[in-house]
């Protein structure tokens, strides 16, 4: 049998010991050897921090995000490889889709995060300046630098291509190299995963590294410039925790860990309604998908005491329909558990919860199964419990990671909070109603104990993806039992793999470090900014452009022909009545029109389009008779990869005859990279 190989100093290592087997969850039989032997854990982190780390820092935020997308690409041609292998761990199609499909999507998510968000610099800006001294030549700025370590992650078995991607992605966007430690039973995946990886020549050498089997000595070697990302147990996750270099070294460890999710069924939906269909569907596809097995899966399912028995029904009628079996067959709906060993888990935690609950359906010993062998492979029936005290312990203590659920009663809002509250920290909740109100105090009442919640109804259902599905832009993760720790989150996932600095300096220096012109540093007036390429354009660049009388002939032109009547600019008596004008005053939106007025260059050049203002703020009434000036400063430049232009942030100040500003924004525009005469 094969002897699964690790990917570790820019080469494959082939372990010179026979190793652990790997079995078929459908058959049973041998199909993969793994260990981990002969692995230097300590060569393997230098070589990430010695050679991956420093060629991800030389590139751009904006070139990481084009590799992530070419990545993805890749992936996407080669994913029926990945599907087919899938099947071998008890997944049916859907399964692997959901496995394989999200782990790409993680990679698309994060690269369109990284060209809208982020800048096309290797430094983050975070934050606003900040004034530290009543002259403005002492100011603050917060930056985020990529940490010189390696991302360590150590993966759970149920999905072991979204998995690792999920952790990949938001590490390689901040500059991090990984280093991916799957979980054995299902690693032959993983093992595939990063073979694509490499094969495509995509990626810096040392952005990634495998190492299949045992973690040996590899947290011995850890600094504090490292992080640590865990998937798995409470229990393993409190004893890495505590390792002695992980404590010493104050590494960032990251963890998601059992999570008792709940659902909530709202008073509201009673059979007949379909926030009542949609709970019992939500709830047995939570069961079934991946047979049960995701750390976001419905374990605590809390219906209104009076619709317990409907519920019951209802789900018992939609399980009897999923057949279990060989995945492979198109017409099996769930197919096995990872393991022998995990199906073995899920019946002893399984013999806990019967302690407090009775049998609504399956039978924990015993499934019928479609082409498939049920002793040799890891089929268990989906069973569905019912707690008819909802304050006994069990339930909300006990996980059985496999198709189990428990249905719960309760009463008032107050005491589904209570019950939600009490699984101690949770990665996902949903609440299904269509009562907003009720939903309301469901989710601030929740709220503490969750990571992520999903209010269900009818308005959202075609497009909601559902209880159990992690999505890039939001937190994955939880407090308390789900482990404390986020993955992914959006921009917080990257930021998390970055040191957060506070820069104190003049204006000038911080301006040269950020990339960014800050208000009190050098302009240049040498020509107009607008006839410069990105290429000759430089931060602070400034063209300063009046002064411009406003009229009150202005004002009423700009009320007749935009329609805007507003009496601050229309009615003397009432305007002086205002406080905030004491008198007729021009529109904000004629200030900002004359200010365009002043600066624009109008002849063809490099700026191709004004595509926005942000940041707007009207400051101090323009009065007619006042005189505007606008002083336009390239503030922040922004190429864009495989594209002729780019985006320049400009700041822009407008002021009134006595130098004070009557209105800030920053101007948004396109410029061409070259002049299109070239």
């Amino acid at each position: 049998m094969a002897l699964l190989r690790s990917y570790v100093n820019g080469d494959w290592h082939t372990a010179d010991d026979e190793g652990v087997p790997l079995r078929d969850s459908v058959t049973g039989e041998v199909i993969a050897h793994i260990s981990s032997t002969g692995i230097d854990m300590a060569a393997a982190l230098d070589y990430g921090r010695r050679v991956g780390g420093p060629a991800l820092r030389e590139l751009t935020f904006h070139q990481r995000a084009a590799l992530l997308k070419a990545l993805a690409s890749h992936l996407r041609e080669h994913r029926d490889e990945l599907y087919a292998l899938s099947a071998r761990a008890g997944s049916t199609l859907f399964d692997a889709k959901f496995d394989v499909d999200g782990g790409i999507g993680v990679l698309f998510a994060y690269s369109s995060k990284g060209r809208r968000e982020l800048p096309n610099d290797t430094v983050y800006v975070d934050g606003a300046v900040e004034p530290l001294g009543k002259g403005g030549t002492f100011v603050g700025q917060h930056i985020a630098t990529p940490l010189h370590g390696v991302a360590v992650q150590i993966n759970a078995f149920n999905f072991p291509v979204w998995g690792p991607l999920e952790k990949f992605a938001p590490a390689f966007l901040a500059g991090v190299p990984s280093l991916i430690k799957p979980a054995s039973q299902t690693a032959y995946l993983t093992e595939k995963l990063v073979e694509l990886i490499v094969g495509s020549g995509l990626l810096p050498a040392g952005a990634v590294q495998l190492v299949c089997g045992g973690v040996g000595d590899l947290l011995d070697h850890l600094t504090g410039q490292d992080l640590v990302s865990f998937t798995g147990s409470a229990s393993t996750a409190q004893r890495l925790r505590t390792h002695p270099e992980i404590v010493r070294q104050a590494v960032r460890f990251n963890v998601e860990a059992d999570s008792l999710n709940c659902s909530i069924l709202g008073p509201d939906a009673v059979p007949g309604t379909p926030e009542f269909d949609l709970f019992v569907e939500q709830l047995v596809t939570e069961m079934t998908v991946k047979a049960g097995q995701k750390c976001t899966a419905i374990r605590r399912a809390l219906v209104p005491a009076g619709q317990l028995d409907a519920v019951a029904a209802a789900a018992a009628d939609r399980l009897a329909k999923v057949p279990v079996g060989n995945p492979a067959n198109p017409d099996v709906r769930m197919g096995a558990l990872a393991s022998i060993a995990q199906r073995e888990e899920v019946r002893r935690s399984l013999k806990a919860l019967l302690d407090a609950s009775s049998i609504v359906f399956g039978d924990p010993e015993r499934v019928d199964v479609v082409d498939a062998d049920a002793e040799r492979g890891a089929f268990v029936s989906p069973i569905l419990l019912r707690a008819d005290d909802p304050d006994r312990a069990e339930p909300h203590e006990v996980e059985a990671f496999g198709p189990v659920s428990t249905l719960l009663p309760y009463g008032p809002a107050e005491q589904a909070i209570e019950l939600a509250a009490r699984g101690l920290g949770s990665l996902a909740g949903s609440v299904v109603t269509a009562d907003a109100d009720f939903a309301r105090e469901i989710v601030r009442g929740v709220a503490p104990w969750h990571g992520r919640l999903l209010v269900l109804d009818s308005d959202d259902a075609k497009e909601s993806t559902g209880h159990g599905s992690p999505l890039p832009a939001l937190v994955h993760g939880g407090p308390g039992r789900a482990g404390g720790g986020e993955e992914m989150g959006g921009l917080r996932g990257v930021l998390h793999h970055m040191q957060r600095t506070a820069v104190q300096g003049s204006p000038k220096v911080l301006s040269v470090v950020t990339g960014r012109w800050v208000t009190g540093a050098p302009r240049a007036q040498d020509g107009h900014p607008f006839r410069k390429s990105l290429a000759e354009l430089r931060i602070g660049d400034t063209v300063v452009a009046g002064p411009r009388t406003v009229t009150q002939q202005d004002i009423d032109h700009f009320t007749e022909f935009t329609g805007d009547a507003f009496y601050a600019h229309t009615d003397p008596d009432a305007a002086a009545a205002n406080p905030l004008f004491g008198g007729i005053v021009a529109h904000g939106y004629l200030v900002v029109a004359f200010a365009a007025g002043l600066f624009v260059a109008p002849e063809p050049g490099p700026v191709l389009a004004n595509y926005g203002l942000e940041n707007l703020r009207f400051l101090k009434p323009v009065r007619p008779g006042d005189q505007l000036t606008v002083t336009l400063t390239a503030k922040q430049i922004t190429p864009r990869e495989n594209a002729d232009h780019g985006e320049v942030r400009w700041d822009t100040d407008v002021t009134n005859q006595d130098g004070e500003s009557v209105a800030k924004y920053d101007v948004l525009t396109l410029v061409a990279k070259e002049h299109p005469q070239t």
